[in-house]
């Protein structure tokens, strides 16, 4: 059964060290079943490289923007964002959003930016990849008044609260979980997954980040999605077979420019 990593940054991974080449790490993902993993894009100056280093790959697809923890006034460009996320291989845009955990201080720099995302978005008719991180009401409410609607998208790494998680799916979003799920404090994490209808999520690595129990302390990397998923299979009570199938299926009907291997 096929599974799609759907927030993974390949171009981060540590090639001197546990994969010798991105040609090994997209194989083993393969390996244990990831066919298909989407490299996320976190600011618009590294974005041509990320996009040059996995255009040879048709299995990975590309976002284009930048994070909300990576902000400076070079890299709010609007005008730049749209150049860039308008290349046909950028499939979503993001990673986008507000971390007010990490970095309170620039929560107005991070909220225009966020903003020139959801435009973007909706004029390009891109779904969004958003990072959500101690600011539930003003991402609801960026989302809300910029007609994120019109176009979805997903709330990745999910670890906010059940009632953020239904209020994006109330605006067409998915909710992205990855290998913090089977931290052991992520309780209430865990609760939300078993209360949340399978037809609304994805799975991820994040990689290089957050790998999952029983890789903590290494690198993540895509293969480690079926980790994931299979936890996740796990706290709903269903076969792992069937959470592969719904959020394989659940990828590319939010990602509707990512074709599967084979159908392009």
């Amino acid at each position: 059964m096929l599974l799609v990593d759907s927030h993974c940054h390949l171009d981060k991974l540590d090639y001197g060290k546990k994969h010798k080449s991105m040609d090994e790490a997209i194989a083993k993902a393969a390996s244990r079943g990831v066919n298909h993993m989407l490299c996320i894009g976190v600011g618009l100056n590294s974005f041509p490289d990320m996009l040059k280093a996995v255009e040879p790959y048709p299995q990975v697809f590309a976002s284009c923007g930048v994070h909300p923890l990576h902000q400076n006034d070079e890299q709010n460009n609007p005008e730049q964002l749209r150049e860039l996320a308008s290349h046909p291989s950028v499939v979503a845009i993001g990673e986008t959003g507000l971390d007010y955990f990490y970095a309170p201080d620039t929560a107005e720099l991070q909220k225009r930016s966020f903003e020139q995302h959801v435009q973007v978005a909706v004029e390009l008719n891109k779904p969004l990849i958003i990072h959500t991180r101690s600011a539930q009401e003003d991402t609801l409410e960026i989302l809300r008044k910029g007609g994120a609607d019109k176009v979805g998208g997903v709330l990745h790494c999910f670890t906010e609260s059940l009632e953020m998680a239904e209020a994006a799916i109330e605006l067409g979003f998915y909710i992205s979980i990855s290998g913090i799920v089977t931290f052991r404090s992520a309780d209430a994490l865990r609760e939300v997954v078993k209360a949340l209808p399978l037809e609304r999520l994805l799975v991820e690595t994040d990689s290089p980040w957050l790998a999952p129990v029983p890789f903590r302390g290494e690198e993540n990397e895509p293969a480690y999605t079926r980790t994931v998923a299979e936890y996740v299979a796990k706290l709903k009570g269903v076969p792992y077979e069937e959470v592969a199938k719904q959020t394989t299926a659940n990828f590319f009907e939010l990602f509707k420019l990512a074709r599967p291997v084979g159908e392009r």
